[in-house]
């Protein structure tokens, strides 16, 4: 055999990897000539020569250590794959054969009750899959987002996806809303002293945009829940009211981090070491089992996207790599609409024209498209909190004297609502899809070259779902119907939205990834959600402090507040409950509170570390199995080039080749 050059590969080891879970048949394999000169077994075998001992091929001799802890250390795995069902095992067809012979003859030796747990834990499992599938086919828009993905990327899908998430919230936001305060409102009533609901007088259609007059003494606002015949020390309107308002941004919160955490652990456990296996996106990619020629065009969309995002992230470390160092009255009422929405519209036009700044900046700064649009993404963000922030400000320093100043506040946020869907709406159907008729139409013009073809632009499209969410968050307090107006214009702005993707944008020639990019769409939703809980404290701490201004409408009247109304609450219940809930509001819980958090927190970071190493010691495993299968690629090309140069010569098997050198034919001399 021909002597070939030792490749020097490191790879982690740990107890893990070092222990073998071989059978006795694979010990004869072990012990070949073969075997002993690959390169992942020669990179090893310094560390584990302390750690297993050679398998014994003779007849007589002792069991590997292997062999006699397997059962107790492989157990677990060995059981699991034998659930597993056949198809969904990595193994090639004949590998699949044998699988289910052996576990026929496992199912022959075993007993009855073991032979029924195994085909009832297979049934079970069947049974899961059939759920699942079919559950999974009543989700919301799955074809719609698969045909998205399909003509423009997994990003753009990535944002509706991000869209549908925020139609469940809200969604969710309803049925609490429903619950807690709509519920028992309706059941128990309001007060005798509230004056009732009727549509007349100097109410108008305007109302319902402004806001004002029949609106504003309807459910939607603040101001309409009173209390009622519901009146106990523990069980009223106001504690209900809070209660449902704490839920709301407590289950947000919670739902919110779990998404932000996912993605994050994800895209962390990856790292800046991902990348394509492109040979196997290339020959493995393909779906054989598609027959719809549609479905065969998204398929064929998705590798060739795949493709082109992996090219443009290769092409950027690439260039990174080469870097030195009159008629007023008549229109009163247009100009009294536009007055009341000039907060709104300033808003919206320092957020429309600014981030396309932000984006002609960070392409100038040499990032590759994903940083840039990450980049663009986090700058446009805090430009819109800060704006909602400064204009919340407003609000409360102008307003906060008014009588009744919660609807006046939950207005505006009603009001900011509404504009942003008006917004969205105009920007499709007023400008992209008449720019689109126009390039259809008269693609040489000189309008149709000025106004260019329309992209979507992810990173704009997505800050205004999370500027949206968090006006819902903010004012679901003072209007706690926001939600259930919120879940309304979501679902439509998912149709605009795809209309506007479908007919009026190109697809973008450029891909990012948007692994990294989602995990900052539910972290920004987490800064709106941190911000509408300031806004919340911020009020409920002038409450107690102004006490003046308190008892105008609402749930919380007479001087009330939701420490008074708690306070009588905790007074009423037993000793027991009072002092427990005394020691859990009280500083001497905060301490071991903090312990026990610093515990879980070093347990979550142990873990992943543990998990880092795993990953990292996988892929260089990976690393040694594609060199043995270079390495064994080479053997076999050098003996069939022994065989054409040696005509005259037996031609043993080349398994006895390898397996028994000592019997050898004798050498022949070359012809050559």
């Amino acid at each position: 055999m021909e002597k070939h050059k030792a490749v020097n590969f490191v790879r982690l080891l740990s107890d893990e990897s070092v222990q073998s879970s071989l059978s006795s048949d694979s010990c004869e394999y072990y012990q070949t000539e073969i075997f002993d000169q690959l390169p992942s077994i020669q990179a090893s075998r310094p560390n584990q020569s302390s750690h297993v001992e050679p398998c014994e091929t003779s007849q007589g001799g002792p069991e590997p250590k292997e062999q006699l802890s397997h059962g107790h250390l492989s157990r677990g795995s060995k059981d699991k794959t034998s659930l597993q069902p056949l198809r969904n095992l990595p193994v090639c067809m004949q590998g699949k054969r044998t699988a289910r012979d052996r576990r026929n003859m496992q199912i022959s030796n075993i007993g009855f009750w073991e032979s029924w747990r195994r085909s009832q834990s297979i049934s079970r499992r069947r049974v899961s899959a059939h759920i699942s599938e079919s559950l999974s086919g009543l989700v919301p828009w799955r074809h719609t987002l698969h045909t998205i993905e399909g003509r423009f990327g997994v990003g753009v899908k990535a944002y509706f996806v991000f869209l549908r998430y925020l139609v469940y919230l809200n969604l969710l936001h309803c049925t609490l809303i429903c619950g807690f305060i709509l519920g028992p409102t309706a059941f128990y009533g309001r007060s005798k002293n509230s004056e009732p609901l009727r549509y007349g007088g100097n109410d108008s259609v305007l109302d319902f945009v402004l806001g004002k007059g029949y609106l504003d003494r309807s459910p939607v606002f603040y101001g309409f829940y009173t209390r009622g015949s519901l009146n106990l020390q523990c069980l009223n309107t106001p504690l209900l009211y809070f209660t449902g308002i704490i839920t709301i941004l407590f289950i947000s919160l919670i739902m919110v981090v779990r998404r932000t955490t996912r993605g994050y652990k994800h895209t962390w456990m990856l790292g800046k070491r991902h990348s394509m296996n492109v040979s196997y996106k290339i020959f493995c990619g393909w779906d054989f089992t598609i027959q719809d020629p549609d479905a065969a065009t998204l398929n064929r969309n998705f590798i060739r996207n795949d493709l082109k995002l992996f090219l443009e992230e290769q092409s950027f470390s690439l260039r990174a790599a080469q870097r030195t160092i009159g008629q007023k009255d008549d229109y009163y009422w247009l100009v009294k609409l536009v007055l009341q929405y000039l907060p709104p519209i300033t808003i919206t036009t320092v957020d429309l024209v600014l981030p396309v700044i932000f984006r002609k900046i960070s392409s100038f700064e040499d990032y590759s498209f994903t940083t840039q649009v990450n980049v663009t993404l986090v700058r446009t963000i805090f430009l819109k909190l800060s704006s909602l922030g400064i204009y919340l400000f407003f609000i409360f320093t102008t307003t906060y004297q008014q009588r009744c100043w919660e609807n006046h506040f939950g207005r505006e946020m009603y009001k900011l609502c509404i504009f942003n869907f008006l917004a969205t709406f105009c920007n499709a159907f007023l400008w992209n899809y008449p720019r689109k008729l126009v390039q259809e139409k008269h693609p040489s013009s000189c309008v149709a070259r000025l106004m260019g073809k329309k992209h979507f632009l992810i990173p704009f499209n997505v800050l205004d779902r999370v500027y949206s969410q968090t006006v819902s968050w903010v004012g679901v307090y003072y209007c706690p119907l926001l939600p259930l107006i919120g879940t309304v214009t979501l679902v439509a702005t998912f149709y605009i939205q795809k209309f506007t993707v479908l007919r009026c944008c190109v697809a973008e020639q450029r891909m990012f990834r948007a692994s990294s990019s989602s995990v900052l769409f539910h972290f920004m939703l987490l800064l709106g959600l941190f911000m509408a809980a300031a806004t919340l404290g911020f009020d409920l701490y002038n409450h107690v402090v102004t006490e003046d201004v308190m008892g105008a409408c609402g749930p919380f009247q007479n001087m009330e507040t939701i420490y008074n109304v708690t306070g009588v609450c905790v007074n009423s219940l037993p000793i027991s409950a009072r002092k427990t809930i005394g020691y859990l509001t009280s500083e001497a819980f905060a301490l071991p509170l903090l312990v026990f958090e610093i515990i879980i927190l070093t347990s979550y970071v142990s873990r992943g570390r543990a998990n880092q190493r795993a990953i990292e010691r996988l892929k260089d495993m990976l690393v040694m199995c594609s060199s043995d299968k270079r390495f064994l690629v080479k053997q076999h090309a050098t003996m069939l080039r022994r065989r054409h140069i040696r005509p005259g010569c037996s031609t043993a098997p080349v398994e006895d080749t390898h397996l028994s050198p000592q019997k050898h034919a004798p050498p022949c001399t070359s012809t050559g």
